[in-house]
């Protein structure tokens, strides 16, 4: 169980600076990219447990490893399409306001 919360913890915190580190942080709130992370995490910790690479000790540090890194490509990847999609929309929603006028 301890390892579950601890691969949450950096999986949020792989999140928070995939938010942080964005140019388009303001189309979307800060827990999407780290809810994304954190989902993403557990389910491939599931898995790999499911699977039983945690009996061997030569393969226990993979559900670790595969984890954090999914949960953080999961992050960089929710950041990146929904803040540039976003920003595009916004632009799009701004240049047909101002035609109008």
């Amino acid at each position: 169980m301890v390892a579950l919360i601890v691969i949450a913890l950096f999986a949020a915190a792989l999140g928070a600076l995939a938010w942080a580190v964005d140019k388009h942080r303001a189309t979307f709130g800060a827990l999407l990219p780290a809810g994304a992370a954190v989902c993403a995490s557990l389910i491939v910790w599931i898995i790999t447990m499911a699977v039983g690479l945690d009996n061997d000790p030569a393969t226990a540090w993979i559900p670790w490893i595969l984890s954090i890194v999914v949960g953080g490509a999961a992050a960089w990847a929710t950041a990146g399409l929904v803040g540039r999609s976003r920003a595009h929309q916004q632009l799009v929603r701004n240049n047909a306001i101002l035609a109008m006028h």
